[in-house]
Protein backbone atom coordinates (compact mmCIF):
# COMPACT_ATOMS: atom_id res chain seq x y z
CA UNK A 1 0.00 0.00 0.00
CA UNK A 2 1.40 3.40 -0.89
CA UNK A 3 2.37 5.93 1.76
CA UNK A 4 -0.41 8.50 1.17
CA UNK A 5 -3.06 5.79 1.58
CA UNK A 6 -1.46 4.55 4.79
CA UNK A 7 -1.28 8.11 6.10
CA UNK A 8 -4.96 8.64 5.23
CA UNK A 9 -5.90 5.52 7.21
CA UNK A 10 -3.92 6.89 10.16
CA UNK A 11 -5.80 10.20 9.92
CA UNK A 12 -9.12 8.35 9.81
CA UNK A 13 -8.04 6.55 12.97
CA UNK A 14 -7.31 9.85 14.68
CA UNK A 15 -10.76 11.29 14.04
CA UNK A 16 -12.84 8.08 14.20
CA UNK A 17 -13.31 8.13 17.99
CA UNK A 18 -14.80 11.62 17.80
CA UNK A 19 -17.16 11.14 14.88
CA UNK A 20 -18.27 7.63 15.81
CA UNK A 21 -18.62 8.61 19.48
CA UNK A 22 -20.67 11.64 18.44
CA UNK A 23 -22.97 9.45 16.35
CA UNK A 24 -23.50 7.20 19.38
CA UNK A 25 -24.23 10.23 21.56
CA UNK A 26 -26.69 11.57 19.00
CA UNK A 27 -28.57 8.26 18.80
CA UNK A 28 -28.52 7.78 22.58
CA UNK A 29 -29.53 11.32 23.51
CA UNK A 30 -32.28 11.24 20.89
CA UNK A 31 -33.74 8.04 22.36
CA UNK A 32 -33.53 9.40 25.89
CA UNK A 33 -34.83 12.82 24.88
CA UNK A 34 -37.83 11.38 23.10
CA UNK A 35 -38.67 9.31 26.16
CA UNK A 36 -38.23 12.34 28.42
CA UNK A 37 -40.55 14.47 26.28
CA UNK A 38 -43.22 11.78 26.38
CA UNK A 39 -42.82 11.29 30.13
CA UNK A 40 -43.19 15.00 30.83
CA UNK A 41 -46.75 14.76 29.53
CA UNK A 42 -47.55 12.15 32.19
CA UNK A 43 -45.81 13.51 35.31
CA UNK A 44 -46.35 16.63 37.37
CA UNK A 45 -42.71 17.35 38.26
CA UNK A 46 -39.14 16.09 38.18
CA UNK A 47 -38.58 17.27 34.64
CA UNK A 48 -34.95 18.12 35.30
CA UNK A 49 -33.97 14.60 36.19
CA UNK A 50 -35.73 13.26 33.11
CA UNK A 51 -33.74 15.62 30.88
CA UNK A 52 -30.58 14.87 32.86
CA UNK A 53 -30.93 11.14 32.29
CA UNK A 54 -31.55 11.71 28.59
CA UNK A 55 -28.22 13.57 28.34
CA UNK A 56 -26.10 10.75 29.80
CA UNK A 57 -24.99 9.36 26.39
CA UNK A 58 -23.30 12.68 25.55
CA UNK A 59 -20.21 11.51 27.44
CA UNK A 60 -19.18 9.26 24.53
CA UNK A 61 -18.44 12.37 22.48
CA UNK A 62 -16.23 13.69 25.28
CA UNK A 63 -14.30 10.41 25.41
CA UNK A 64 -13.90 10.55 21.63
CA UNK A 65 -12.53 14.10 21.80
CA UNK A 66 -9.93 13.10 24.39
CA UNK A 67 -8.80 10.04 22.42
CA UNK A 68 -8.63 12.11 19.22
CA UNK A 69 -6.54 14.80 20.91
CA UNK A 70 -4.21 12.19 22.40
CA UNK A 71 -3.49 10.80 18.92
CA UNK A 72 -3.57 14.08 16.98
CA UNK A 73 -0.35 15.63 15.74
CA UNK A 74 2.43 14.50 13.51
CA UNK A 75 3.07 10.79 13.45
CA UNK A 76 5.40 8.28 11.93
CA UNK A 77 3.96 6.40 8.98
CA UNK A 78 4.56 3.02 10.64
CA UNK A 79 2.13 4.07 13.42
CA UNK A 80 -0.72 4.72 10.95
CA UNK A 81 -2.15 1.16 10.86
CA UNK A 82 -2.18 1.03 14.65
CA UNK A 83 -3.81 4.43 14.84
CA UNK A 84 -6.47 3.30 12.38
CA UNK A 85 -7.22 0.14 14.35
CA UNK A 86 -7.27 1.87 17.74
CA UNK A 87 -9.34 4.81 16.53
CA UNK A 88 -11.94 2.86 14.58
CA UNK A 89 -12.39 0.14 17.20
CA UNK A 90 -12.60 2.65 20.06
CA UNK A 91 -15.00 4.75 17.98
CA UNK A 92 -17.23 1.75 17.32
CA UNK A 93 -17.26 0.90 21.03
CA UNK A 94 -18.24 4.51 21.82
CA UNK A 95 -20.92 4.50 19.11
CA UNK A 96 -22.60 1.35 20.38
CA UNK A 97 -22.26 2.26 24.05
CA UNK A 98 -23.83 5.69 23.44
CA UNK A 99 -26.63 4.20 21.39
CA UNK A 100 -27.49 1.45 23.85
CA UNK A 101 -26.98 3.69 26.86
CA UNK A 102 -29.69 5.89 25.37
CA UNK A 103 -31.99 2.89 25.19
CA UNK A 104 -31.27 2.16 28.85
CA UNK A 105 -31.98 5.82 29.69
CA UNK A 106 -35.27 5.69 27.79
CA UNK A 107 -36.27 2.58 29.74
CA UNK A 108 -35.31 4.28 33.02
CA UNK A 109 -37.42 7.29 32.09
CA UNK A 110 -40.41 5.10 31.26
CA UNK A 111 -40.05 3.22 34.56
CA UNK A 112 -39.65 6.42 36.56
CA UNK A 113 -42.78 8.07 35.20
CA UNK A 114 -44.88 5.18 36.50
CA UNK A 115 -42.95 4.54 39.71
CA UNK A 116 -40.72 7.49 40.73
CA UNK A 117 -39.17 5.62 43.68
CA UNK A 118 -37.23 3.33 41.28
CA UNK A 119 -35.34 6.22 39.66
CA UNK A 120 -31.91 5.37 41.09
CA UNK A 121 -32.16 1.67 40.40
CA UNK A 122 -33.54 2.21 36.91
CA UNK A 123 -30.53 4.32 35.92
CA UNK A 124 -28.07 1.58 36.98
CA UNK A 125 -28.10 -0.24 33.60
CA UNK A 126 -27.18 3.02 31.86
CA UNK A 127 -24.27 3.40 34.28
CA UNK A 128 -23.11 -0.13 33.52
CA UNK A 129 -23.12 0.59 29.78
CA UNK A 130 -21.16 3.78 30.51
CA UNK A 131 -18.54 1.62 32.20
CA UNK A 132 -17.85 -0.17 28.93
CA UNK A 133 -17.35 3.17 27.20
CA UNK A 134 -14.82 4.07 29.91
CA UNK A 135 -13.01 0.76 29.37
CA UNK A 136 -12.72 1.42 25.62
CA UNK A 137 -11.60 4.99 26.32
CA UNK A 138 -8.87 3.97 28.78
CA UNK A 139 -7.61 1.10 26.63
CA UNK A 140 -7.44 3.38 23.57
CA UNK A 141 -5.39 5.92 25.51
CA UNK A 142 -3.01 3.25 26.78
CA UNK A 143 -2.58 1.64 23.36
CA UNK A 144 -2.20 4.99 21.58
CA UNK A 145 0.51 5.96 24.04
CA UNK A 146 2.56 2.97 22.89
CA UNK A 147 2.52 3.96 19.21
CA UNK A 148 5.51 5.80 17.71
CA UNK A 149 4.77 9.54 18.04
CA UNK A 150 1.04 8.87 18.43
CA UNK A 151 0.87 11.02 21.57
CA UNK A 152 1.60 14.21 19.65
CA UNK A 153 5.38 14.07 19.37
CA UNK A 154 7.35 13.74 16.18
Amino acid sequence: MDEPMVEMLGRIGIYAPLFLGAIGSILGCAAGGQAACGAMLDVEGGYGRLIGVSALPSSQTIYGIVVMLSMNGSFQIQAAPGMFAIGVLCGLALLFSGWFQGKCCASAIHATKSKPEVFGLSVAPAAIVEGFAVFAFVFALILAGGLPAAAGGS
